[in-house]
């Protein structure tokens, strides 16, 4: 056996709360090795050296390089010591705080056993209700539909069916968005994702010179009311991009810097790099964009004055906030953010911008769920490139599983394109069956699915700016796709999505989703392999693409319910 493989972190993802006395413990071990039985032996922390309970350990997930074995159980007292004992090969292991050893001195085990010492509560992170069913779809507001023909137009410098700049300016706006909620029901969806609506020069607003103003080009306050109470009616939430790691050169606080240096009340409210002390250069800022200077967190007064902003957009009746470039903000701007956003709005989501490991950002003291750009880059490997095959997909998907809580990857938003990266419809070549199977692929995983605009269409392009062209409503949508993508966006409907188990394998070359709820089950079943694969389906087929009298066919796939195990 690999005991270098062997791990376990209490109070992290392989040992965390889903409830008032319930527990969930991982244990991680080499994927190659395969144990006769894995325990752990339990009890409270002041009784375990006189007494210990026994739970069976099974074997969740295997990875690329390591298998996951779990256990769920519900604890008389919500304090937890505990070890691991491993059967392998004829022999007996013991995994403490003092690693892998073949004997264990129980009489002196409260200095060695791994403790939960407390399950309080107010530390377990639930899973908003709402978020259980959500089916998201992100507007890029500039490009997805005019409503208002009224409006001073004079900053539209490109035609709707024109091609896209960085700099163009098309004219979408919030009553455009009002014009459309019927459309977006009608399609299965229930939950927008507006990228940021604030006052700026740009056509993105994520370079904001007022957090208090809804840019003109998109409407007023008014409007956005208006947005917010019939997409309410309707059974909508809608969350918004906040920027509040960096602002515009142009807002008050920074232009008084520029003005008057280190004599500015706001001089520490950014971060100085050194240099000229009135150059915008001078400042840290995102990426390479020196007109984006940088908040300093990390100053007290700076923190309240974007929370405050963060709570006031939630006051105007948005149901959480996505949170761009999260991952260069401090920590304690979150946590300072997550305390007085859960203490007024509860059911309110917090979304994260992180694209690469996240766990840290997700323990219940900051962010809900994150931007799962990470199950996105395997998709797009598996369906897009076919750079990877099934069993190999189905061990990243698994470790992803594996990277966070089971409450943490219920609220992760999947997706497979964003204004951010090209479009999917370009990663799988243009074929609209790949893409498919790949949206399936994305409402089978845990989390919360999320279209961007124009998938519907296959919207194509390449990187940003090209992957934020206009929603052509003059187009004739393909009938047959987009009723297949709207079957697929009501799967989220179903009981077996709700919540429960995934378990994700490779069989036959294909790669295989399966989800339980009780006793519902349902599963997905995904060929890339470049040959057609005949099976005897054990239930109702629900959904197919390229699926006929019981044939997947090349880059298709089959979701059947009630699978008997």
């Amino acid at each position: 056996m690999n005991k270098y493989a062997v791990y376990h972190k209490p109070e992290s993802n392989y040992a965390y709360a889903t409830a008032d006395h319930k527990l969930t413990l991982v244990l991680k071990m080499a994927a190659g090795d395969i144990p006769d039985r894995v325990e752990i032996l339990y009890n409270n922390k002041y009784d375990f050296t006189k007494r210990r309970s026994s739970c069976l350990m099974h074997r969740c997930a295997t990875g690329v390089d390591f298998a996951y074995y779990r256990a769920d159980f519900t604890l008389p007292d919500a304090r937890l010591a505990y070890i691991f004992k491993i059967y392998h090969k004829g022999r007996v292991y013991y995994y403490s705080e003092e690693g892998l050893t073949t004997d264990y001195d129980f009489e002196l085990a409260y200095y060695t056993f791994f403790q939960f010492p407390f399950i309080n509560a107010v530390d377990v992170m639930p899973v908003l209700e709402w978020t259980r069913h959500a089916v998201f779809y992100q507007i890029f507001v500039d490009r997805f539909a005019r409503g208002d023909f009224k409006k001073d137009d004079s900053y539209i410098n490109t035609p709707w069916d024109g091609r896209i700049t960085r700099y163009s300016f098309t004219g979408g706006d919030l009553e455009g968005i009002i014009s459309k909620l019927p459309y977006l029901k009608d399609l299965g969806v229930n939950a927008l994702y507006l990228t940021p609506i604030f006052l700026s020069d740009s056509n993105h607003k994520y370079n904001v010179k007022d957090y208090a103003v809804v840019d003109p080009q998109f409407g007023d306050k008014n409007t956005l009311l208006k947005l917010l109470s019939l997409a309410h009616a309707s059974g909508m939430k809608v969350i918004l991009d906040a920027a509040l790691n960096h602002c515009d050169i142009t807002h008050p606080y920074f232009e008084d810097v520029m003005q008057r240096g280190r004599a500015s009340p706001y001089f520490n409210w950014f971060m100085y790099v050194g240099g000229p002390e009135r150059e915008a250069g001078s400042y840290a800022h995102f990426a390479d964009c020196t007109y984006m200077p940088k908040w300093n967190t990390g100053n007290p007064l700076a923190r309240r004055y974007l929370a405050d902003v963060a709570l006031n957009w939630l006051k105007y009746g948005f149901d959480g906030l996505r949170l761009d470039v999260a991952d260069e903000v401090s920590h304690v701007m979150w946590r300072q953010l997550r305390l007085e956003i859960k203490q007024s709005y509860p059911r309110a989501l917090i979304l994260g911008e992180i694209w690469h490991l996240n766990e840290h950002w997700l323990r219940g003291d900051q962010f809900d769920g994150v931007m799962n750009y990470k199950l996105q880059k395997i998709l797009m490997d598996y369906f897009g490139m076919f750079s990877i095959k099934a069993v190999y997909a189905a061990a990243r998907l698994n470790d992803l599983l594996m990277d966070n809580t089971e409450q943490a990857n219920a609220m992760a938003l999947n997706f497979l394109d964003d204004h951010d990266t090209p479009r999917a419809f370009r990663f799988v070549g243009g074929n609209t069956d790949k893409l498919l199977c790949a949206l399936c692929a994305e409402v089978m995983f845990p989390g919360m699915p999320c279209v961007f605009y124009g998938t519907e269409l296959a919207l194509d392009g390449a990187g940003d700016p090209d992957s934020r062209r206009t929603f052509d409503w003059a187009a004739e949508q393909d009938p047959e796709f987009k009723q297949k993508l709207k079957e697929i966006l009501a799967l989220k409907q179903r009981p077996e999505l709700e919540g429960g188990r995934a378990e994700i394998s490779a069989e036959r070359g294909m790669l295989k989703m399966a989800r339980s709820n009780g006793d519902a089950g349902l599963t997905a079943y995904f060929n890339t392999s470049g040959r057609s694969v005949q099976f005897e389906p054990c239930g109702e087929v629900v959904l197919g693409v390229n699926f006929k009298q019981n044939r997947l066919l090349n880059n298709g796939m089959a979701v059947v319910a009630n699978i008997k195990q």
